[in-house]
């Protein structure tokens, strides 16, 4: 059963041809640390969306919840499924 959290796979990719392999959100060229770094300067969800409209709210989502994942493994980073 599902608790409503968005599978980071599904929302945030690593591929060697885009953006140089660093985390990027599915079929854009959002970085995740973008979007991490903007959470951590306080931006809202809303002022992300209007700067990045390529996301969806679910995405933010998926970038909160993967700080959430690192920081609970306390580093290494989980592993972002490859495609490809």
């Amino acid at each position: 059963m599902s608790d409503g959290t968005p599978k980071l796979g599904d929302r945030i990719t690593r591929n060697p041809e885009i953006c140089g392999g660093e985390s990027v959100f599915r079929d854009t060229r959002v970085p995740l640390r973008t979007v991490l770094a903007s959470l951590a300067e306080g931006d809202t969800i809303d002022q992300i969306l209007a700067d990045f409209p390529t996301l969806t709210f679910d995405d933010v989502r998926a970038a909160i919840a993967f700080a959430a994942a690192s920081a609970q493994e306390d580093l290494p980073v989980p592993a972002v499924p490859r495609i490809g």
